[in-house]
């Protein structure tokens, strides 16, 4: 029998769970019948996000994350959060600016892309707000979704052997039964709640994709509790015709809901591009508490919903002038940087 050879003792495995446990849960609360799932984003994060939560947001960095979603969740002050902050960047860096992340498993979690780091997210780990819980890598992250989306308690590597990383993973370190050398056991993560925003999806919650998947398949697969942003709703019909570009099937989704531009400042590759302008009025905004406090308040708590998020960021003017920008048609401006 192999023995456990090296560990950090006192590891919690966030997000672990027994693959039986899942595998009842996924029998007692999801179901392969095609029915219909369209709910408001109100609705949708009333009924899937919890205080407490496990929760983990789709798309790479600053691009396809689901804004939207982070704005409404704000809007409830659901609180209490751990994060896995898989290169997850602005979505749970603006959490964590209201106040609702706890603790935090990371990867690449601190920084605002090339725009510097989160001068929130770094405050709030200096004054105790913030528990950085674990660090692992970007590829440990899909590796753990990928354990627990085939059903296994662990994947098998050899990527944090011999480095510190091992210790703060929660991964284990046996003896190959094979070839009798070590290999470390990366533990599954099964999130409680996974938003994804993806460029288009049917009623029933069918979704396609376009441009790179990121982790959001093994996400999908790997959640209790999946919600999907879109930004339109298109028929059956249309899914149909083009099944090859269908990256998340619909048994494994909750909600779904129609949120256009639902990732703005951000990218939606193919859509629309960053918005560098609002970009830079955040960053200038988050260099202290109070210019955190009045962003907040102007656009998210002052605003009933994203649609009126969105007049208040500029309306169509600036909505068709990202779409532009994303196609080529104007210049891309000067990115915006932490001053």
């Amino acid at each position: 029998m192999s023995q456990i050879t090296e560990e950090k003792k006192d590891a919690y495995l966030y997000g672990w769970a027994d693959p039986d446990a899942i595998r009842a849960y996924r029998r007692r609360y999801k179901s392969a019948e095609k029915k219909e799932k369209l709910v408001t984003l109100k609705q949708a994060i009333e009924q899937g996000v919890k205080p407490g939560d496990y929760i983990v947001f789709g798309g790479m960095g600053s691009v396809r994350t689901p804004m939207a979603a982070v704005y409404e969740i704000i809007r409830q002050g659901i609180g209490n959060l751990t994060v896995g902050a898989k290169g997850s960047q602005h979505d749970w860096n603006l959490l964590t600016a209201a106040g609702l992340i706890s603790r935090a498993e990371v990867a690449y979690g601190f920084g605002d892309e090339i725009r510097g780091l989160s001068r929130p997210a770094r405050t709030a780990v200096e004054n105790g707000r913030l528990s950085v819980i674990s660090e692992t890598t970007n590829a440990a992250f899909q590796w753990r979704f990928t354990a627990a989306m085939k059903g296994l308690s662990f994947y098998p590597t050899r990527t944090a052997i011999g480095t510190d990383t091992l210790h703060y993973s929660g991964s284990k370190q046996i003896q190959d039964p094979f070839t009798g050398k070590p290999i470390e056991l990366i533990p599954a993560c099964y999130p409680d709640v996974v938003i994804l925003h993806v460029q288009r999806a049917d009623k029933y919650g069918n979704c396609q994709i376009d441009g790179n998947m990121t982790e959001d398949f093994e996400l999908a697969h790997a959640a209790k509790r999946v919600i999907i942003t879109t930004e339109k709703i298109i028929p059956e019909e249309e899914i149909n015709r083009r099944p090859d570009a269908t990256k998340i099937p619909y048994f494994v989704v909750d909600a779904v809901v129609e949120v256009p531009y639902g990732s703005h400042p951000n990218q939606v590759p193919y859509l629309y591009s960053f918005d560098e302008q609002h970009w830079q009025e955040w960053l200038d905004a988050s260099l202290t508490d109070e210019g955190v406090e009045e962003y907040l308040n102007q656009y998210i708590f002052g605003t009933e919903d994203h649609y009126e998020y969105l007049e208040k960021i500029g309306g169509l003017r600036i909505l068709r002038q990202l779409e532009h920008i994303e196609n080529g048609i104007e210049n891309y401006p000067k990115v915006a940087k932490r001053r």
